[in-house]
């Protein structure tokens, strides 16, 4: 343990602190949005264009995704593509986890199986974390542990919030306790303090309930949280039962959280099929905060209150309603690395 981030002095610092530019993967697998690819490079690319006006953008774009990186955006300002094959376009889970310290910047290189092997071959997306710290001479500290970047929500200051779903599901880590996953990531990430939600996933979710489709830290003691209000909508009560235990959460010196209730939109399909529609699933930037929006009424009530929690920063509403049949979202895709 004497070579870990933590013994080293490394820490991972929360979203909302300064970054040195976003991490993306080009979506060229057209099957993550079957029947519906078409408008993704060109909804891609509107993502692309509004991180680049808050911060540099580093793209992941080998092989076949090359071409049509270079036609969408690889003449934009502000943004870098990269040599580097992936399988899929969510850099938040198979990306690495960037950290900030003393020390040359480094990033952690955890292991990766597509939420539990359900997307082969994902074998492009395990190697990322490598690649690009072999493109950019980072440090790498490799982690036996699969887990992907959405399962994992912090506050900068030692506490992590997580579900129980996902990082405790057999089909990450077989075998391996509570009590060693929160070794792993104390010593990665040099985190102190652990927040379980076990009150479920949202419909259409193929995570098994990433925290960032639930709830999220916009500062240190103050969470958003996903809630539905129509009763006899069916993440009712998954989400109001997640929205209890955040309430009953403390932080690491036995003081409540303040929680913030972010509504949901109304149910959306495609092809007959629940898509994860969620205002949780936002990014923020340097001076900003990229808010997915899905065509509905809520979508002003969301910005509005993320406004109000994250004072000072442009809330940019950026329509995902073409993305989310992927069954993701803005955060889903991107992956922060801290100046």
């Amino acid at each position: 343990m004497s070579t870990t981030p933590r013994a080293l002095g490394y820490r991972w610092p929360a979203e909302w602190e300064p970054h040195a530019g976003t991490w993306l993967s080009w979506p060229r697998n057209r099957e993550t949005w079957p029947g519906g690819y078409a408008p993704i490079p060109r909804c891609f690319a509107a993502l692309v264009r509004a991180i680049a006006q808050f911060e540099p953008v580093n793209v992941l774009a080998g092989g076949d995704a090359r071409a049509a990186a270079e036609k969408w955006v690889g003449s934009l300002p502000n943004v870098t593509l990269y040599d580097i094959a992936t399988n899929d376009a969510w850099a938040r889970d198979h990306g690495p986890t960037f950290l900030s310290g003393p020390g040359e910047p480094a990033l952690v290189d955890w292991q990766y199986n597509a939420w539990g092997g359900k997307y082969p071959p994902f074998d492009r997306d395990n190697q990322v974390p490598a690649a690009i710290a072999q493109a950019t001479g980072r440090q790498s500290f490799v982690s036996d542990l699969v887990m992907e970047g959405g399962s994992i929500e912090g506050n900068g200051q030692g506490v992590l919030l997580t579900t129980t779903t996902c990082l405790l599901n057999p089909n990450r880590n077989p075998g391996r306790t509570q009590a060693a996953i929160e070794q792993t990531l104390r010593e990665y990430l040099a985190v102190d303090h652990f927040c379980w939600l076990s009150g479920g996933e949202i419909e259409g979710d193929d995570t098994d309930g990433h925290i960032d489709q639930l709830a999220r830290f916009v500062s240190p003691d103050t969470l958003v949280a996903a809630r539905e209000e129509n009763e006899r909508d069916v993440n009712f009560m998954p989400l109001q039962e997640n929205y209890r235990q955040l309430n009953d959460l403390r932080d690491a010196q036995g003081r409540p959280f303040n929680v913030v209730p972010l509504p949901m939109p109304a149910p959306k399909y495609f092809s007959g099929q629940r898509m994860p529609a969620c205002y949780a699933n936002f990014y923020i930037v340097n001076g900003g905060v990229i808010v997915p929006q899905f065509d509905d009424p809520a979508d002003h009530r969301a910005l509005a209150v993320l406004r109000e929690v994250l004072p000072g920063r442009d809330v940019v509403g950026l329509s995902a309603i073409d993305m989310i049949w992927g069954l993701g979202a803005w955060h889903c895709l991107t992956q922060q690395e801290p100046r």
